[in-house]
């Protein structure tokens, strides 16, 4: 698995930023957005974190293994039109391959000009690889924790999973809307001292895909807190922040809503 860090002469915060990726996409996520501006791992960095950026196993930089061979199954690759339904850029009827002709959600933060270099990021991935892909992040986990790690989409499977398979590791886990959440039989209370933070953009009312998710997600913040841990939300439309597609930290506010993410790691004691 591919990894990158970079680490401060003095850095502020008690433990290093580990951010994973979501599904069809790759450590590029954090680094930059579409349209130019620097992403969130030079944000962290500049608010005192130690930052490290992966590519998970089998994506991207980390390139691929032979299939069927040793790989299960086929990629899949993502279509531009899935990509703008899916992260909610805008309504399916609002997609064309013009993009002169494109009509996103009103009110949109994600840079719409340049979606067509956002979609440049896409990477083919596997659904049968999440076994690999865990135990690759384990044994980062193992190699440079104690940490906190922050996961994105499809990550959120694998952020949840690093704190139940690693809590004296994981000192905390920042999960931006998340899909899938671990297995129904996992023991919430292992995880009861490791604060967990779900982030929320806008679009979701009416998207049944998010929606689901998003109750999945819930029940096990439930869990945590019923196992007398904690699991926070940061909901951006009820908080007055509007207009954040799935791909919050490419949005034309992504400084804002990472500034309140570092707040919370204030809050919980991350910082020194």
């Amino acid at each position: 698995m591919y990894a990158q860090y970079v680490r401060l002469a003095n850095p502020r915060a008690r433990y290093p930023l580990l951010m994973w990726h979501g599904g069809g996409l790759t450590g590029v996520t954090w680094e930059t957005t579409p349209d130019g501006r620097p992403g969130w791992q030079m944000f962290f960095l500049r608010a005192g974190h130690d930052v490290y950026v992966s590519d998970a196993m089998e994506r991207g930089r980390s390139g691929w293994a032979r299939f069927p061979e040793i790989f299960p199954g086929e990629p899949i690759w993502r279509t531009m039109s899935e990509g703008w339904t899916l992260f909610r850029i805008g309504p399916a009827d609002g997609w064309t391959v013009d993009p002169a002709q494109r009509r996103a959600f009103e009110g949109t933060r994600f840079p719409v000009p340049a979606y067509n270099p956002f979609v440049m990021q896409g990477v083919p991935r596997w659904t049968t690889t999440d076994r690999q892909v865990m135990a690759a992040y384990d044994a980062l986990v193992q190699r440079v924790c104690p940490c906190v790690v922050m996961v994105h989409s499809q990550g959120g499977y694998f952020g949840f999973n690093a704190a139940l398979n690693a809590p004296d590791k994981v000192k905390a886990v920042i999960v931006v809307e998340p899909y899938a959440t671990p297995d129904a039989r996992a023991d919430a209370a292992r995880v009861k001292d490791v604060p967990h933070l779900v982030v929320w953009g806008d679009f979701l009312e009416g998207n049944a895909f998010w929606t689901g998710g998003r109750s999945k997600v819930t029940a096990w913040q439930e869990r945590i807190r019923a196992a007398g841990g904690v699991a926070d939300t940061l909901d951006l439309p009820a908080e007055g922040i509007r207009g954040n597609s799935h791909m919050l930290m490419m949005d034309t506010n992504s400084d804002e809503v990472a500034a309140r993410i570092q707040q919370w790691m204030e809050q919980r004691g991350l910082m020194r």
